[in-house]
């Protein structure tokens, strides 16, 4: 099988590289599917069969593996102009010379190399909503009032990051909202509570305060594509998925109710009123990414924190990939 990795620069130090998945979405896979069964029925009938000679096998177009034509023989189709250069011309997130991806070599041959991701694998949304879980070590320092510009809460005997004030050092440095903080300074705060952070914070020196952090463990993404109507199917309240729609986007592609919107496309939203959130869906596009959290995890973090203080105080920035 085709192994293909495509990769995008991390949020936090924009120098870090993540691999995302071969099909980010359901549409995805049955588009993929879609391409193969076009590029296999467009290989020559073999010499082979026995046929009458007076009989001639129809068959489609010859596919010339050369061309890299996304639809190799559909290039006057009804009427249609479907060659490579319209197609980046006009629908650029079709086309396979836009991809930015990592191939495996000992596989990458044949028609099929450089397919990969045909909806969604130029999706920008996609890019900086991306969830690694992985591990990464950040340097901050305070500002000028003495302060990091982060709050922090214990769930499960760990600690997470709960308030990220905008513009901050911790903004600056990409934390987010729900990443793990497994050590400050060397010391492994698990088991910590919250007050015993805060004041490990406090007394840090200005310079230097090295903490280790994991990639929001309790997070996931969920890309989407609107209908002919616009609508991606799935209904909230306070931020809060309560309902889906059958057989809608959102269904297909597995996302749950009793889960917390957090980011839209990668921007932050929590604080934002639910017609906020809207018009951030209704403005980012045919492909939607949510960053999503199971509600109970979401409510224990945010339980001491007045809406007005998520929505004036959180860095709701775009962040940068």
């Amino acid at each position: 099988m085709l192994t293909l990795v495509l990769r995008f620069i991390g949020h936090s130090s924009k120098k870090n590289q993540f691999k995302m998945s071969l099909y980010p979405t359901l549409e995805d896979l049955k588009v993929d599917h879609m391409m193969r069964a076009q590029l296999q029925a467009d290989v020559p009938i073999s010499n082979t069969l026995s046929m009458p000679k007076e009989q001639t096998v129809p068959s489609a177009p010859a596919y010339n593996s050369l061309s890299a034509s996304l639809y190799p023989s559909l290039g006057d189709y009804m009427g249609l102009e479907l060659t490579e250069e319209m197609i980046a011309q006009n629908m650029s997130e079709y086309s396979v010379a836009n991809c930015t991806m990592t191939v495996n070599t000992s596989t990458a041959s044949g028609p099929l190399a450089g397919m990969v991701a045909p909806l969604s694998g130029q999706s920008l949304g996609l890019q900086r909503a991306q969830v690694t879980n992985g591990i990464r070590e950040l340097m901050l320092c305070k500002d000028k009032d003495g302060k990091i510009g982060l709050r922090v809460h214990s769930v499960n005997k760990g600690i997470f990051v709960c308030l990220i004030s905008q513009d901050s050092p911790a903004a600056l440095a990409g934390l987010r909202f729900g990443d793990q903080i497994l050590s400050i300074n060397d010391i492994s705060v698990a088991g910590y509570t919250m007050e015993q952070v805060h004041k490990m914070l406090r007394n840090a020196d200005v310079n230097g305060i090295r903490i280790v952090v994991r990639d929001r463990p309790y997070e996931r993404t969920i890309t989407m594509h609107k209908d002919s109507m616009g609508y991606i199917g799935f209904q909230f309240k306070n931020g809060k998925i309560i309902a889906l729609v059958k057989d809608s986007s959102a269904a297909r592609n597995g996302l749950l109710t009793d889960h917390q919107i957090l980011e839209v496309n990668g921007k932050n939203v929590i604080g934002f009123k639910d017609k906020e959130i809207t018009a951030e869906i209704e403005n980012g596009g045919n492909i939607i990414t949510i960053t999503i959290i199971p509600s109970y995890i979401y409510d224990h973090m945010v339980k001491k924190m007045h809406t007005s203080l998520l929505k004036n105080l959180m860095d709701h920035s775009v962040p940068d990939v």
